[in-house]
Formats: C-alpha cells, sequence, structure tokens
C-alpha cells in the first residue's frame, strides 16, 4: 500500500479537500485504484451534531455515517462509495482507545498518548487503506490521507506524531507528505509573501515529517522565481513546488496539476506503476468538462431558500448538484441565497426592506429550491415560499424539511387545517401532518436519525421523477427525524398532493408531487449526495430543466438530452432524433457535418453529435 499524507499550513480553509480529490482523480485517471481518508482532529465523534454555522454542511454516505463535507468532495471527483470509517476524528480514536481498556485490553498498564493513541491511529489507518471503495471491489493501491486544520494545532499533534512513527513503519518509499500552503500577494505590493509558507514547512520539519510535494495556493499566478525561492528555503526541488491559483472552476485543479508533471512525481516517489508516455485521451472527461463550464453563456437563476444561509458550505452538495444539472443542460447557474426568515411576515414589520429585498430574489428567480434543516426559525419563510411556487406555478424543489414544509403549507392553504405543522414545530398542534418516527430515539441525538442509503419504490405510473430516473426502484440516501403522517396521506392526495414513492415496507413517503404543475416535487431523501459531475441527480435536473423550459422536450426525447448538450464521450450512439423533411434545391448536392446528401427524395435523417446518417436516397 502506498499513502499520501496531505497536510495544511498558514491559514485552515486552504482547499485540502479539493487537492486530495486531485491528487486521487489523476491516479485513477491513470489506472491507480484509490481510496481516501479523512483526520478530523475534534473531539466529536461524528458530525452529526455540528451546526451547519460550525462546520459546513454534514455529509451523508451509504452506510449511514455522518462526515465531513470534505468526503463528499471525494466521492464526486472519484466516483467512488465511501464508508464512516473513512473519517477519523479524535473522538473515535479515543473513544476506541477507551473502550479497549475498558475491556482489560491494556491490563497492568498506564494508557497514554504515546504509543496508545498513536498505535491506535496507524492501525485504523492501515486498516481502512484496504477496504475497497469501488463497485467492482478493487483492492485500493494507494490511499490519499487528508489531515485537517493547520500543523502547529494543539489538538492534531497526536496524528502528526502517529504519521512520523508511520513514515518508518511502512518504509520511505512507501510513504508520500504533500504540504498545501497559501503563498498570500497583498494588493499594497503586489508580489508574493513566501515566509507564512516558510514558517509552515519549518513547523512541520520540526515535528518530524518534511514535505516530499509543496502546493502553494495563491490568488494569481506564482511566477519561476517565487517557486525557486520556496523550494531553496523549503528543502524540496523546484519541480516539486506545485502552484494552484483560484482557477475558473475546481474542475480546472486537475489539470492545471497534471501540467505540472504531478504523474511523473508520483511514479517515481512511490514506485508506481504508471506506464508513460500517457495516452493521447489521458483526463479527456474532465478537459471537456472544465471547457464546457468555461464556455456557458445563457444562465438559469435559481432562488435558495435556506435557514443556514450565512455559510455557504451549509449547503456544499445542494450547491453541486445544481452545479452538475446545469451543466449538463448547458447552462450557467446563478444560485441566489435567501434567509427563509426575511420572506416572513414578522420580518416585514419589523425589517421591511430585508422583507422586500428577499421577495424580489425570490420572484425574479427561475425556480426555487427549499433544502433540508432542523428546528423553528425560518420555518414559516419556507412554507411562504412553497406556496407562492404552488400558486405561481414555479419550479420547485424541496428537499427532506422541503419536503414536510410543502405537505404543512399544502394542509393549511388547500385543505383548511389552519394549524397544521409538524410536531417537532409544534407538538401542541390538532393537525400533526409531519410526525417523529416511533424509532427516534429521543435522549441521545448523535446517529439516531433515519440515515443512510435505503430502498425507495415508486407507485404512480405518471410520475415525473419516475421518468427522470428511468426505474421503478431507486437507491437514496436518508437523513431525517420526522415523516409525513400517514393518516393524513389519503385526504392530500385527494385534493391533488400525491405521493408517488415510498419506502419498501409502504409505510413512508419518499416523494411527492403536485398534480396539474409542471414541477412541483419534494423528496424525503437527500438526492445532493449522489449527484456526480457526470452523472446529475434527477430531481435536481429536472429543477434545472424546468426553470429553462425544457424539461417537456426533455421527456418526450425519452430523457435524454440533445446532442448538442452532449460532448464525443457522453454521447449515447443509441440516441436517435428523427427528423423528416424534403430537399428543394437545384444544387447538385449538400454537404452536412461529414455526410454528404445527393438526393431529393424525401429522407429520415438520424442525427448524431458528429455524423449524419441517410436512411433513404
Amino acid at each position: 500500500m502506498k499513502y499520501i499524507l496531505v497536510t495544511g499550513g498558514v491559514i485552515s480553509g486552504v482547499g485540502k479537500g479539493v487537492i486530495a480529490s486531485t491528487f486521487g482523480t489523476i491516479l485513477k485517471c491513470c489506472g491507480i485504484q484509490v481510496t481516501l481518508i479523512k483526520i478530523d482532529p475534534y473531539i466529536n465523534i461524528d458530525a452529526g451534531t455540528f451546526s451547519p454555522y460550525e462546520h459546513g454542511e454534514v455529509y451523508v454516505l451509504d452506510d449511514g455515517g455522518e462526515v465531513d463535507l470534505d468526503l463528499g468532495n471525494y466521492e464526486r471527483f472519484l466516483d467512488v462509495t465511501l464508508h464512516r470509517d473513512n473519517n477519523i476524528t479524535t473522538g473515535k480514536i479515543y473513544q476506541h482507545v477507551i473502550n479497549k481498556e475498558r475491556n482489560g485490553d491494556y491490563l497492568g498498564k498506564t494508557v497514554q498518548v504515546v504509543p496508545h493513541i498513536t498505535d491506535a491511529i496507524q492501525e485504523w489507518v492501515e486498516r481502512v487503506a484496504t477496504v475497497s471503495v469501488s463497485p467492482d471491489g478493487a483492492k485500493p493501491e494507494v490511499c490519499i490521507v487528508e489531515l485537517g486544520g493547520t500543523i502547529g494545532d494543539i489538538e492534531g499533534m497526536p496524528f502528526v506524531e502517529a504519521f512520523r512513527q508511520f513514515q518508518f513503519r511502512v518504509k520511505k518509499e512507501n510513504f508520500c507528505v504533500a504540504h498545501v500552503s497559501l503563498v498570500p500577494q497583498p494588493k499594497s505590493t503586489g508580489e508574493s509573501k513566501t515566509k507564512p509558507t516558510q514558517s509552515s514547512v519549518r513547523e512541520l520539519r520540526g515535528l518530524g515529517l518534511s514535505p516530499d510535494l509543496i502546493v502553494c495556493r495563491s490568488e494569481n499566478p506564482i511566477n519561476h522565481d517565487v517557486k525557486v525561492k520556496i523550494s531553496s528555503f523549503c528543502h524540496v526541488a523546484p519541480e516539486q513546488v506545485i502552484c494552484i491559483h483560484d482557477l475558473s472552476s475546481i474542475y480546472q485543479v486537475p489539470i492545471v496539476m497534471e501540467q505540472q508533471r504531478i504523474v511523473e512525481f508520483f511514479r517515481e516517489r512511490l514506485k508506481l506503476d504508471i506506464p508513460l508516455p500517457r495516452p493521447k485521451k489521458f483526463m479527456h472527461k474532465w478537459k471537456d468538462l472544465a471547457a464546457r463550464v468555461d464556455n456557458l453563456r445563457r444562465d438559469v437563476h435559481i432562488a435558495l431558500v435556506g435557514k443556514y444561509t450565512r455559510l455557504e458550505d451549509s449547503y456544499a452538495s445542494v450547491t453541486k448538484a445544481l452545479q452538475h444539472s446545469a451543466i449538463a443542460v448547458g447552462y450557467n447557474l446563478k444560485l441566489t441565497y435567501i434567509e427563509a426568515a426575511n420572506l416572513e411576515k414578522a420580518t416585514k414589520l419589523s425589517n421591511p426592506v430585508l422583507y422586500h429585498e428577499a421577495w424580489q430574489m425570490l420572484c425574479r428567480s427561475d425556480g426555487v429550491l427549499v433544502p433540508g434543516g432542523f428546528g423553528k426559525r425560518g420555518m414559516e419563510g419556507k412554507l411562504e415560499a412553497c406556496r407562492w411556487c404552488r400558486e405561481t406555478v414555479k419550479p420547485f424543489l424541496g428537499i427532506c424539511l422541503g419536503l414536510q414544509a410543502a405537505v404543512i403549507e399544502f394542509a393549511r392553504n388547500v385543505l383548511g387545517l389552519e394549524d397544521a405543522d409538524s410536531s417537532e414545530i409544534n407538538p401542541e398542534t390538532k393537525h400533526p401532518v409531519v410526525i417523529d418516527m416511533p424509532e427516534h430515539t429521543k435522549g441521545q441525538m448523535g446517529g439516531t436519525m433515519r440515515l443512510g442509503k435505503r430502498v425507495t419504490e415508486f407507485e404512480n405510473k405518471d410520475s415525473i421523477l419516475k421518468y427522470l430516473y428511468g426505474k421503478d426502484r431507486i437507491e437514496e440516501r436518508h437523513r431525517h427525524r420526522y415523516e409525513v403522517n400517514p393518516e393524513f396521506v389519503s385526504q392530500l392526495e385527494a385534493a391533488g398532493l400525491k405521493f408517488v414513492a415510498k419506502d419498501e415496507q409502504k409505510e413512508r413517503m419518499e416523494i411527492l408531487e403536485l398534480k396539474g404543475h409542471p414541477y412541483y416535487v419534494a423528496t424525503q431523501f437527500h438526492p445532493e449526495y449522489l449527484s456526480r459531475p457526470l452523472a446529475p441527480s434527477p430531481p435536481f435536473l429536472g429543477l434545472i430543466l424546468a426553470s429553462c423550459g425544457k424539461l417537456q422536450s426533455y421527456v418526450a426525447r425519452g430523457c435524454r438530452l440533445s446532442p448538442k448538450q452532449l460532448s464525443d464521450d457522453e454521447f449515447d450512439s443509441d440516441y436517435e432524433d428523427k427528423v423528416t423533411f424534403s430537399l428543394q434545391t437545384k444544387l447538385n448536392s449538400i454537404f452536412v457535418s461529414n455526410g454528404e446528401i445527393t438526393s431529393t427524395s424525401e429522407v429520415e435523417v438520424k442525427t448524431g453529435l458528429h455524423k449524419l446518417t441517410i436512411t433513404d436516397g
């Protein structure tokens, strides 16, 4: 097993997650099986009880693990399926060691950070590194480990010490350190400052880890002289200094890094079996994707009505899923974050400016998304957004709490149940259309929700989401404590709010659609977790298509994007767009693409991306 340790310096949030994902992406394109581990030095057992303002969104895995959002980056970039043990926290390690101590495994010994905690970290990494994360069950060859925080943080010291020992445990040729550091470029001087990077590397080396690769993050490109300076002061060769400046999209990062000969470096340093020269189509999917992102000319405006809009990372996966769909359709996503509380009538009285600005942004949007959340704050604003989309026939997608909000709003304003509510918001309501699940364990918050991948089965043949998914049975990831009350389902459906899909036991409502509305859809699961850059999530794709006015034509084509919206790699050769027309011309021949039409009789044409086939004449 080969290991790449990614550390960070100067500031947190410098982009270690994207850099680690990029390493994995490039190696995977070389035919190397890769797995990834994220280490978070906080004492929490997992990320499940975090406020989104504290640490960004909580990302959920197939096995129900509530983990750091960087694992979402890993899964999206590499299209792998990680497990809860791929996220290590100080809390998990200490809990593991304390349980062993209680079981008598250390009987007679004093349990200490060194060697017991550091040994537990090394054993955990070695164990998880061998677990397959690919659909074919292939064993990983390279394990990329991202150490959260910055070098010098007191909570990260046990992990740094563990890897100082680990490099000798696995031998030098199997262990590599990549240090990601910020190179600030103050506008007052306009020059790149290397001192922070020098100090960060000096501290890392003082702790026993010497970086083999320094990845410099900066606002603008760094010139060769700065690279040489960093090289000479940080004890690495100039070619081992990689510069990643702010790019037009994250999809450009693997391309820019590959251009700096990162493949050759890993091949030599870790003795990897990577054939050279690389094939002509090496990383062509990423290059095509990055090119398409940079050449989007039309805009689609989506309003996200949420409760945690002050921090964009609170909705990281939702944002990525919207981007994936917009890119696939050929539109540039213009996402507006609207604080749900600002849509409420109480805000109109206390701060009319905020109220009217929020409603203006909502009214200017092409489509609306109401994501998940917890608690009472902002709920009335979400209900107002649902009502407005329902009454104005605006494309709408609700996720988790967004589905529950749609049900509550419909019950109040269509069924006339004025006090209809969720038992989470108002336990005393006479009409609890949303209730807590029986198996929800009250009193203990961590890991007690309905979590992980579960089966959803469609019941309604006319469901728009069934067309978009193209199957009767789907698997999506869940994270919720509350569900639609089955006692109100028949009443809601009779009024036009259809629950088109349920769980395997036919007990829980999973998807709702509003009869007569072009796209008023909500899901109890979180489809954003399984969205990928080259395989957008169907509910999000439906929202973007409906917002662009292209949903009907998409469904009419059998839920396939038109050839103009597909790259060479994505084009499905079985797809046919049949066009019948008459050629009325006095010219001897007409050249179309690389096909030649010489007959003036009526012909049927199969139009492809770079081909035109004449089937008659």
